[in-house]
């Protein structure tokens, strides 16, 4: 278990689609070891996610963890889910835009459409097999996650430059707003 460096946007390895991971190989201690890495690595940084390509491992895996994070105290909890080689079908054609930061891109957020209902299948840290659906704002986290592993980072699906800013523009000036939006949308669909 350690805390790995996280690599930034315009990094080879964040730029490329990553691996499956073979199921037979979930349970050894390299997999293993990866999914600690990540989880302790997550958490170092107060992220809400990370994926393994931010990290330099170029596979599929990716964890999700929201508890009382400073960097986003407006996001519905998510309790920690680790998923191996992850799918993500939109349930609907729903979506919400979204203010969206990341930690392979500091500094920087922008406003993102993502879409309210997924259905999110994998294998967890075991080696099941694993499906559920993700309603409302925390949609978008998995999505946000799911985006790495094919090399796309948030500042690629901004579709209005004008919504950059600074992390420093957005507590000051815009976070109060986003957050009304994301009471909102947790009020109507729970996440």
């Amino acid at each position: 278990m350690a805390v790995r460096e996280i690599l930034q946007i315009g990094h080879p390895v964040l730029a490329a689609r990553a691996s499956e991971i073979d199921p037979a190989d979930i349970t050894t201690p390299e997999v293993q070891g990866w999914i600690d890495d990540l989880i302790d690595t997550m958490r170092h940084a107060n992220g809400a996610g990370i994926a393994a390509n931010q990290v330099g491992i170029p596979h599929r895996l990716f964890t999700v963890e929201v508890g009382d994070n400073p960097r986003y105290p407006y996001k519905p909890r998510i309790p920690l889910t680790v998923i191996l080689n992850p799918e993500i079908r939109f349930l609907s054609d729903r979506t919400y835009v979204g203010n969206e930061g990341c930690l392979s891109v500091p500094g920087l957020r922008g406003d993102v459409s993502r879409h309210l209902e997924i259905a999110v299948s994998g294998y967890d840290r075991e080696g099941a097999p694993m499906e559920f659906d993700v309603r409302g704002y925390s949609a978008g986290t998995w999505q946000h996650e799911l985006d790495h592993l094919d090399g796309i980072l948030f500042p690629h699906r901004v579709t209005d430059p004008t919504t950059f800013c600074s992390w420093q523009v957005f507590t000051e000036f815009r976070q109060a707003a986003f957050a009304e939006t994301v009471r909102e949308l947790v009020a109507e669909w729970g996440a």
